[in-house]
């Protein structure tokens, strides 16, 4: 493929950028000091409007095309927070905010899209105008939900929006989407179990909640073997176990924490369903009381069928269709872009990112060499998406 020389000439810039954003890592809303470069950057290019404070912390900056305001109006996001790792690596722009690190690559993502966002407000070589949405909170705090609520689509009148995420594992210079399901709806569950406590020598004077957690968390996986059509993805996860304060106590209570994933509303539905049937049942069937708190989290992210179409025509257009997975499977992680495809027709693609340590890992980098291939879709999507 070719990359626009106007885009390679800014690679050490934005690399630069990169490594500034991921040596400051900020969690969830707390993106201060990444929004303020983000909104500082934006003005310095001559974007025509820049907004702060969207969302809480979000940034959105407009660029209109050559032919000046109006237009139709397309929306590219980027998420700015980091996660709550300690970061083992020895890189020169490794974290300095113990406790703190860019371990999904949102660093890149933010830097990318600056790098975009700079390119387009030089070139104006697009017919609409642009909206470059720089997001916080995407690591569970909801910052796709809190832009949308904040009026972010309505006041810009966004009529379509795109994200983009790096992936470890696909090659740099390459693209993978699909239509429908791309990311799982993502909750959690918390069972709490109320036994009755005794010596651990005499456990028939007791009701151990502790073997009651643990045929719970086995019956749980009867959900996918069992309940659901074999044919359509869950995922039921038992993350924490707590109980118990000593060796020779059986406890009075115990309890369990967990996560759903989906990729279907009426298979979110029956997982709901059946884990609060299994978690009582099995409970009752040995004495004890289980209550259980199901919170819905992120929604499925569901591509829409048209959008991603043009994305994949662009992509194999700027890449080549060797570079192009247009059926890559869906992923079970979550991914709060979800509310702005709920909000707006759209997709939501994976950039490869390479030979790397995967995402949420201590030893995590962005592939700075991803980042012209990000400019360049990004720009090219504002070209060929901006025409009525």
């Amino acid at each position: 493929m070719s990359i626009d020389p106007r885009i390679l000439a800014l690679q050490e810039e934005v690399t630069g950028w990169r490594r500034d954003f991921h040596a400051h890592p900020e969690l969830g809303y707390e993106v201060h000091r990444t929004a303020g470069i983000v909104a500082a950057k934006l003005r310095e290019f001559g974007c025509d409007e820049v907004t702060e404070g969207i969302g809480k912390t979000g940034v959105v900056g407009i660029i209109h095309g050559r032919n000046g305001p109006g237009g139709r109006v397309v929306g590219l996001r980027a998420d700015m927070d980091a996660l709550p790792i300690e970061e083992e690596t020895n890189l020169p722009h490794r974290s300095t905010n113990s406790g703190k690190m860019h371990a999904c690559g949102h660093d890149g993502h933010t830097a990318m899209l600056l790098g975009a966002a700079k390119h387009l407000a030089e070139t104006r070589d697009f017919a609409g105008t642009v909206a470059v949405i720089f997001q916080p909170a995407e690591e569970g705090g909801a910052g796709g939900k809190a832009m949308v609520d904040d009026g972010l689509m309505d006041r810009w009148n966004i009529r379509e929006v795109y994200g983009m995420h790096n992936m470890p594992g696909i090659p740099t210079g390459h693209i993978a989407v699909r239509p429908g399901p791309i990311m799982a709806a993502a909750d959690q569950f918390v069972i709490q179990i109320e036994g009755r406590g005794a010596h651990a020598a005499a456990p028939h004077l007791g009701v151990d909640p502790v073997v009651v957690g643990a045929h719970i968390v086995a019956a749980l996986q009867s959900i996918a073997s069992r309940n659901a059509d074999p044919l359509k993805a869950v995922v039921v996860s038992t993350t924490m176990f707590h109980a118990g304060t000593a060796f020779n106590i059986i406890p009075q209570r115990a309890e369990l924490t967990g996560t759903v994933r989906t990729l279907e509303l009426g298979m979110r539905d029956l997982a709901e369903k059946r884990l609060t049937e299994i978690a009582t049942g099995t409970a009752k069937m040995f004495g004890a009381v289980a209550t259980v708190k199901y919170e819905r989290g992120y929604p499925a992210t569901i591509n829409h069928p048209r959008e991603t179409a043009e994305a994949v025509t662009i992509a194999k257009r700027l890449f080549g269709s060797a570079a192009v997975d247009a059926e890559v499977a869906p992923m079970m992680g979550g991914e709060d872009f979800s509310y702005m495809l709920e909000a707006r027709p759209g997709a939501y693609l994976f950039i490869g990112n390479g030979d790397t340590a995967g995402l949420h890992h201590p030893a995590y980098d962005f592939n700075d060499s991803a980042l012209p291939h990000g400019i360049q879709f990004w720009a090219e999507i504002a070209r060929s998406r901006t025409v009525a």
